[in-house]
C-alpha cells in the first residue's frame, strides 16, 4: 500500500482532490448483494478459496478476486450481475474504502505490517472498514473466539453471524473429512460454511465441496518424506501466531524449524514462551532470526534450549536440516516473519525450500 501520509497525497487532499482506489471503484460499480469480502491477518486466502470452491461446486457462478485471484475490475464486464465476487481484502485494500461488501467475513486479527502502520490499532482500524459502512441489510460473519473481531462486531450495524470452534451450532461435515490440518483451519472452514449457507448452499453440497477442496501452496503444505525426514512448507506463516498454530497442528514430531526473515517490528516473546520442547534445532534467517533467538534464550520455558544455526540462504538452511533432523521426525519451514530481503516473497521462499529439499535428499 501507499501510505496516506506521503507528501503528494497530503497535498492532494488539501487541494480538494478526490482520492479513490481499485477496491472502492469496484464496490461502487458492482451489485453489492453479490459481493463477499474476506479479511483478517491469516487464513484469508484459504477461506476465500474455500468459499469460491463451495459456490462453484454448488453450481453458483463465482469469481475469486482481490488479494488472491484477479483484480475485480478486469472481471466485471466478463460476467453476469448474478455472479458472486469473492474478494480477499488486505488491510491496504480496505484502508480508503467508503463502501463495505454485503457479506463481510472477519477472521482473527493479530499484529502485522507494523513497519507500515504506526500502531496495531491503526492496522485494526483498516480491517474494520470491511463492516464500517454496512447497514442492517448486510451480514458480518466474524470469528467470535478472538477479541479483535468480536470488538469490531460490537460496533457493526450489520446482522451478526458469529462462528466458533467452541460452540458449533450445526453438524455439516466430520472434522476427520476436512482436508486441512490444524485447529486454525477449522476457523476458516466455519467461516466458509456460514458464508455458503447465506448464499443458499445446502449442507450436503457444502459437505461434498469441503471434501474435495485442496489446500493452497505454502500453507502447511507436505513436501514429502526424504531420507526418513518429513518436510512441511508453511512459508505463508509471516507472524509468530501462525508459526505457533503450525506447531500445534503437526504435534510432537516437529524436531527442526526454520524461522526468521524480514523485520516488521513483531513481538517474539509469545513464540519463545510457547516453543514446544520437542523442537531441538532452530535454523534462523536474518534479520529477525537474531531477535527470535534472543527471545528464545530469554523466555523459553523448556528445560533445555534448542540448538541454533544462523544462515544466509535456503540451501544452507536445508543442508543443516538434513544433518540435524532424525529420521521419523519433521522439519518445518514456518518462519514467523515475512520473506522480503533474502527472498522476493513467501512463494519464492517456499519454492526454494521445496527445491533444495528434493535436490539435497541424495547428497
Amino acid at each position: 500500500g501507499i501510505p496516506a501520509s506521503i507528501d503528494a497525497i497530503v497535498r492532494a487532499r488539501k487541494a480538494g482532490c478526490t482520492l479513490t482506489s481499485h477496491s472502492q471503484i469496484f464496490l461502487s460499480n458492482y451489485p453489492r448483494e453479490k459481493v463477499i469480502g474476506i479479511t483478517g491477518t491469516k487464513g484469508k486466502s484459504t477461506t476465500a478459496s474455500l468459499i469460491h470452491h463451495i459456490l462453484q461446486s454448488a453450481g453458483i457462478p463465482a469469481e475469486l478476486v482481490g488479494n488472491i485471484g484477479q483484480p475485480p475490475l478486469t472481471r466485471m464486464d466478463a460476467v453476469s450481475s448474478e455472479t458472486y465476487f469473492v474478494h480477499e481484502f488486505s488491510s491496504h485494500q480496505l484502508a480508503e474504502i467508503e463502501t463495505s461488501p454485503h457479506i463481510a467475513v472477519l477472521l482473527n486479527i493479530v499484529p502485522e505490517h507494523l513497519d507500515y502502520y504506526a500502531t496495531f490499532e491503526e492496522y485494526v482500524a483498516a480491517k474494520e472498514n470491511i463492516t464500517k459502512f454496512q447497514t442492517a441489510d448486510d451480514f458480518l460473519i466474524f470469528a467470535a473466539d478472538y477479541p479483535a473481531p468480536t470488538a469490531i462486531a460490537q460496533t457493526s450495524k450489520a446482522v451478526l453471524k458469529p462462528f466458533s470452534i467452541k460452540d458449533p451450532v450445526e453438524h455439516i461435515v466430520d472434522v476427520r473429512e476436512i482436508p486441512l490440518p490444524g485447529k486454525f483451519n477449522l476457523q476458516n472452514v466455519l467461516a466458509a460454511v456460514t458464508t455458503a449457507q447465506l448464499c443458499g448452499v445446502q449442507p450436503p453440497a457444502i459437505r461434498d465441496a469441503i471434501r474435495t477442496f485442496r489446500a493452497l501452496p505454502h500453507r502447511l503444505e507436505p513436501v514429502g518424506t526424504y531420507n526418513g525426514i518429513t518436510f512441511y512448507d508453511d512459508s505463508i506463516a509471516t507472524v509468530p501466531e501462525a508459526a505457533l498454530a503450525a506447531f500445534e497442528a503437526l504435534g510432537s514430531s516437529v524436531e527442526t524449524v526454520l524461522l526468521g526473515g524480514h523485520e516488521r517490528n513483531l513481538d517474539f516473546i509469545q513464540l519463545a514462551e510457547q516453543l514446544p520442547a520437542n523442537i531441538k534445532t532452530v535454523i534462523l534467517f536474518p534479520p529477525t532470526g537474531v531477535r527470535i533467538w534472543s527471545a528464545i534464550e530469554t523466555h523459553s520455558k523448556n528445560p533445555a534450549l534448542p540448538e541454533a544455526f544462523f544462515v544466509g540462504d535456503m540451501e544452507q538452511a536445508v543442508k543443516i536440516a538434513y544433518q540435524r533432523t532424525e529420521p521419523g521426525k519433521i522439519c518445518l519451514l514456518s518462519p514467523a516473519s515475512p520473506s522480503f530481503g533474502i527472498f522476493k516473497d513467501y512463494r519464492e521462499r517456499g519454492d526454494l525450500f521445496k527445491a533444495f529439499v528434493r535436490k539435497l535428499s541424495n547428497s
